[in-house]
């Protein structure tokens, strides 16, 4: 019978030396010289519509209003098509939380067999932000990658983050990769300056940019396990082990009900950003993803999101595309490789009655995202 051990803590500050604090500094660094994203492109990913102030959709007769909602911004789309059936500043550069952990994902899942085996040392866990949510890896006990992955998406665990970006190379060059995926993935409001989505000045994403994260990582069947999976015994040194549980509280229905044909996808929260949650789900034949951004409230953004599915499901061909998530550019037609694709028609439909079609958009003040705190200050701030 496997024993259990105590809930992990967080890091204390004696684990800050000043070699890890410059380790940190040098990732930061070595994101931020990367190219900042250029505003004027990043409208132009997907659609116009999809930079246009307040409440995007194209609905027919008879089909549903998506609900009003806190979030500061929000997309619904189609898995398959990559049809975007509604949004709201999509484009939005937003503090991303631990959602970004998808695109970590994204970027280094494939670059490791989950049967092998590391042996954690002490640096491998140096430089993790003070506050930051742990699972509870500990130096000299060695794990398999699938079990480091488990605390990734399960716990948004950033000891094993840290874990895995030293086993790839190291925090800088794991940033500098995570950055060259988010151009392939086409998801130009995205700045990386940590692996683990905490709260860094700089570190930005959108709900346009997430959801483009999500759908790539299901095609990975990894990904879409773990992302899947609602509790995993978790190493606690020796033959010990200790259960761990997905935040997803969608998943798991803690505190909230469970939604019907989930599949996960990531969950996160910080002081700055808030809450933030991509999600989705299955209903007859039919995925949807659903990124939220920042409503308020831990519930709420599983709640948010739960009516932008039901809404989703509902609406069904009753709603015309708003945009598009477009193909990573490996993937492109060479004639429209470009990084900014032309914007998807306004006038296309995906069948008959495109005439009975209702175009509403709520307007809305442009308000720009205030990036507060950085440096040691941000290292304070707590993230799930």
């Amino acid at each position: 019978m496997p024993g259990t051990a105590s809930s992990p803590q967080q890091p204390s500050s004696s684990r800050f030396s000043r070699r890890a604090a410059l380790g940190l500094g040098i990732g930061a660094a070595a994101a931020l010289s990367l190219p900042a994203p250029r505003a004027s492109a990043a409208q132009a990913v997907g659609g116009a519509r999809l930079a246009a102030p307040g409440v995007q959709v194209r609905r027919r007769a008879g089909a549903p209003k998506p609900p009003g909602l806190k979030a500061r911004a929000w997309l619904v789309a189609d898995n398959d098509s990559g049809e975007v059936l509604a949004a709201y500043r999509a484009h939005r550069a937003l503090a991303p939380a631990s959602t970004l952990k998808m695109l970590f994902a994204d970027t280094v899942l494939p670059k490791f067999h989950s049967t092998d085996r590391h042996k954690v040392t002490v640096e491998d866990l140096a430089g993790i932000p003070y506050g930051s949510s742990l699972v509870g890896v500990q130096a000299g006990t060695t794990y398999t990658v699938h079990q480091l992955w488990q605390g990734v998406f399960l716990r948004s665990g950033n000891d094993a983050v840290h874990v895995l970006a030293h086993m790839n190379g190291g925090v800088a060059r794991t940033v500098a990769q995570m950055q060259a995926r988010a151009v392939e993935l086409g998801a130009g409001d995205t700045h990386v300056v940590s692996p683990d989505g905490f709260d860094h000045k700089g570190q930005l994403s959108s709900a346009y940019d997430l959801t483009l994260f999500a759908r790539a990582g299901l095609k990975n069947d990894d990904f879409r396990g773990y992302c899947a999976t609602r509790v995993a015994d978790f190493p606690a040194g020796g033959a010990k082990t200790f259960q761990i549980q997905n935040t997803d509280r969608l998943l798991t229905g803690q505190g909230v009900a469970p939604y019907p044909g989930l599949i996960g996808v990531k969950n996160g929260y910080t002081t700055h950003a808030g809450n933030t949650f991509t999600g989705a789900a299955t209903r007859d034949g039919r995925t949807l993803l659903v990124t939220v951004m920042h409503p308020g409230s831990g519930a709420e953004v599983y709640e948010e999101t739960a009516a932008l599915l039901d809404w989703g499901f509902r609406a069904g061909d009753r709603v015309d595309a708003v945009g598009e998530l477009v193909l990573p550019l490996s993937e492109r037609p060479e004639r429209s490789a470009s990084p900014v694709p032309g914007a998807a028609s306004s006038s296309s439909s995906r069948g008959p009655g495109a005439a009975h079609r209702e175009e509403w958009a709520l307007g809305g003040s442009a308000v720009v995202a205030a990036v507060a705190g950085g440096g040691l200050m941000a290292l304070r701030r707590r993230h799930t």
